[in-house]
């Protein structure tokens, strides 16, 4: 596609939206049960207003952003996203490679469909996140295949005991692993382009994917008629669990899905160097509160910390606004996904710049050259009116 004609990451949705088979689609843009968490992540962005400084020198300005000993080109980087090399042709390479170029984070998800260590040669700085198994011997071998694949951030992610309700996904006949159906058929062969580009090309190169990374040897096949991807065993995990890991992991550790005070405490009390407050982009639990309104108090209770966000950033104004109300960092998934379905590596490079831009230019209205000089000064709060 012209990729001239996307000036923002809500125009790789659309293009998206036309490009992927309805049921895929869903499964990327859709919530949970009433979508009230995905609708709240953006509304809570609506609420903030920015209170901009003028005649200030901006020549100078950078979106730089450095932490734990490493800088980053920007304060953005791409949020965990399951299965994304179906949506786009081995889409967490193309994401990776995406990345590197950029200078910006990668989480890679657990849920993912290219082995960890293919992706680890191809960015050795992208991070894994990891949904534990049931058993602790399991943890204990997929901990040690992340740490023998070269990774050095481990991000373990908090907020899924019980598997969500994921209305959208039955209403549009997507299930994973996917379940083969004259509907499912149907919908592919009325996305020629993806068919071919994306689903054939990776059946003729690489055979059925399956899910690689979720334990210590590979998984299910992403069709399937008998195969359920476990998510109930993980009701018994506690804070133990955690500390566990941490006497294993020797790399940083990161906690994500956090959204009360307590639990960041928690976490930084069995070990974890960071945090990403989110409510798993409105795909977990319908009604939870956006992580961008909690956001200050986790900062509040955890200075100490690197205290990141994701769920509903879509703007570099959103991430600017993020950064003043304390995050380090912001992550956002769906429009990456987006943007390597539509457009492959080149459409991923554009997401980044875009975002990139949007920062850049967002910093010279505020009045601001560097990232540590925001804060809730810049904001007017929505309490104010």
């Amino acid at each position: 596609m012209n990729l001239d004609s996307i000036l923002c990451l809500d125009d790789f949705e659309r293009a998206a939206r036309r490009h992927l088979p309805h049921p895929l689609f869903e499964y990327v843009s859709g919530g949970v049960e009433g979508n009230r968490s995905r609708a709240g992540n953006r509304t809570a962005f609506d609420a903030w207003r920015f209170v901009p400084r003028v005649m200030v020198d901006i020549s100078a300005r950078t979106s730089e952003q450095t932490f734990w000993g490493q800088t980053w080109a920007a304060p953005f980087g791409m949020a965990p996203m399951g299965i994304c090399a179906l949506t786009a042709y081995r889409g967490d390479l193309v994401l990776a490679q995406a990345a590197g170029r950029g200078q910006i984070p990668m989480i890679m998800s657990g849920s993912s469909l290219i082995p960890m260590e293919q992706i680890a040669q191809a960015n050795p700085q992208v991070w894994f996140q990891a949904y534990l198994p049931g058993r602790m011997p399991d943890i204990e071998a997929l901990i040690d295949r992340v740490a023998r694949a070269g990774f050095g951030t481990l991000v373990i992610t908090v907020d899924t005991p019980a598997s969500a309700n994921r209305e959208n996904n039955l209403r549009a006949g997507f299930s994973t692993p996917l379940r083969p159906s004259i509907r499912l058929a149907w919908q592919g062969l009325s996305r020629p382009r993806w068919l071919l580009g994306t689903f054939a090309r990776t059946l003729l190169k690489h055979g059925m994917p399956h899910f690689e990374n979720n334990a210590a040897t590979r998984g299910a096949p992403i069709v399937s008629r008998t195969v359920e991807r476990d998510m109930a065993s993980r009701g018994h995990f506690t804070w133990a669990h955690l500390r566990h890991i941490r006497e294993q992991w020797r790399g940083r550790l990161v906690v994500k899905g956090i959204l009360h005070a307590d639990d960041a405490r928690h976490a930084r009390d069995a070990g974890a160097e960071g945090i990403i407050v989110s409510n798993h982009g409105g795909r977990q639990l319908d009604g939870a509160v956006s992580p961008l309104e909690v956001l200050p108090t986790i900062v509040a209770a955890c200075p100490e910390m690197v205290v990141m966000m994701d769920s509903g950033v879509r703007r570099g104004t959103d991430a600017l606004m993020a950064l003043a109300l304390g995050a380090r960092l912001v992550f956002a998934g769906r429009p990456f996904n987006y943007a390597a379905a539509v457009g492959g590596l080149a459409g991923a490079n554009r997401a980044v710049h875009l975002m990139q831009q949007e920062i850049l230019r967002g910093m010279a209205m505020l009045g601001v050259n560097r990232l540590d000089e925001l804060g809730p000064a810049l904001l007017w709060p929505p309490h104010a009116a």
